[in-house]
């Protein structure tokens, strides 16, 4: 059973200097591009994080300080990244919790706008956890029938989601083909920010999802008390959290 497109879809893995999306950077990236037609193009970088790599974080994915010495930075090689995913559908395993806001901290880090409005996304964990909570390795195990060999392994890793996807299309009858469905059917919440500090309510109104207004409109907010924008552009929000408060932070110019 082949997945129904009408534009490519990119099929991405990160690893990660950590789990923090505001202060980590990537170290490794691959990108696997379906098109329409079934032709297919893979890239994977390897990317100097201009920070060190923890030992902790070298103990999963298994790749050092030294591995990334002299390999370019994420700025120097964001234009390709981002030509591309330029349009097209993302879809990855946990992507809309860590490989997507990540890459989009990144992108703005290096100076391009990043607007996960212009993608559909498909995460590949949420459908297998509504279907059969499990792991990535379990996963491939228990749909493909296989041993993930090289896990965490940011191209073997990108590979397998991409065939664990086709296998729960053949496995789930009820599960819609098309990018459009499970896009809906794979995201848990919704969610304006990516990191999950901004929710969106049942009138879709944008609304706190933390801290002392939690629960209210952030443009009421933002109207009753300026100094809290303020507040949360000198904090350690992330980049595009950010960016999504300075564009309702706009709106209410507009109201004015």
């Amino acid at each position: 059973m082949q997945l129904k497109i009408n534009r490519p879809i990119c099929f991405f893995d990160i690893e990660a200097t950590g789990i923090n999306i505001g202060k980590d950077r990537i170290i490794e990236i691959s990108i696997l591009k379906i098109f329409p037609n079934e032709n297919q193009e893979d890239k994977t970088w390897l990317i100097f994080p201009e920070i060190p790599i923890p030992p902790e974080s070298t103990a999963i994915h298994g790749i050092k300080d030294e591995d990334v010495k002299g390999k370019l930075t994420f700025k120097e090689i964001a234009t390709s990244i981002f030509n591309m995913i330029d349009n097209t559908d993302l879809a990855g395993y946990n992507s809309n919790r860590f490989d997507i806001p990540i890459l989009a901290e990144e992108m703005l880090r290096a100076g391009i706008s990043f607007d996960i409005k212009k993608h559909k996304t498909i995460d590949v964990q949420v459908i297998f956890h509504k279907m059969e909570p499990r792991t990535l390795s379990a996963a491939y195990q228990y749909y493909c029938n296989k041993n993930l060999k090289k896990a965490h392994s940011s191209k073997a890793d990108t590979f397998a989601t991409y065939e664990i996807l086709l296998a729960q299309l053949e496995k789930y009858k009820n599960l819609k083909q098309d990018v459009n469905s499970l896009n809906v059917f794979s995201n848990h919440n919704k969610i304006a920010d990516l990191a999950g500090f901004v929710k969106i309510d049942s009138y879709g109104n944008e609304i706190f999802n933390f801290g002392k207004y939690k629960g209210q409109k952030v443009i009421d907010i933002f109207e009753k008390d300026p100094k809290y924008y303020t507040w949360i552009q000198n904090s350690n929000f992330p980049l595009y959290t950010k960016k999504i408060f300075t564009k309702i932070k706009f709106k209410t110019f507009n109201k004015n």
